[in-house]
């Protein structure tokens, strides 16, 4: 398989927007229905309190939810420019909003290689 510039832009969008992959390749439905899910179960993480993790080296396991963070795209990228995700650790909902955060950013790059899937011809 020859990897090529279409397939490449529907990966990094789709990661970038969750769904702008799937709109890219003029997929719009299902463009549409990934961003409204995936952004509506990141934006019910970030009014439980969730916190979006920075890469730190001290513990394996902020290592591996940073990874899962930087899946959502965008919303990582604003949340370190705009300081929003910080957590509350008050809250007791703040455990189920940093695991919805991350399944988010999970859920996103499974949208995102699916794009990259149907433009390389795997998918329909």
């Amino acid at each position: 398989m020859k990897i090529d510039a279409k397939m490449i832009g529907s990966l990094l969008l789709g990661w970038f927007v969750p769904g702008l992959g799937h709109v890219y390749l003029k997929k719009f439905w299902k463009g549409g229905i990934f961003f409204v899910c995936i952004m509506s179960m990141a934006a019910l993480g970030l009014f439980m309190g969730g916190k979006i993790y920075s890469f730190q080296t001290e513990n394996p396991l902020t290592i591996l939810a940073f990874f899962s963070d930087l899946g959502s795209g965008l919303l990582f990228i604003l949340s370190k420019i705009f300081s929003f995700g910080l957590g509350n650790l008050k809250n007791t909902t703040f455990e189920f909003g940093t695991a919805y955060i991350a399944g988010a950013g999970l859920l996103n790059y499974l949208v995102a290689l699916d794009a990259f899937d149907i433009s390389s011809g795997k998918k329909k």
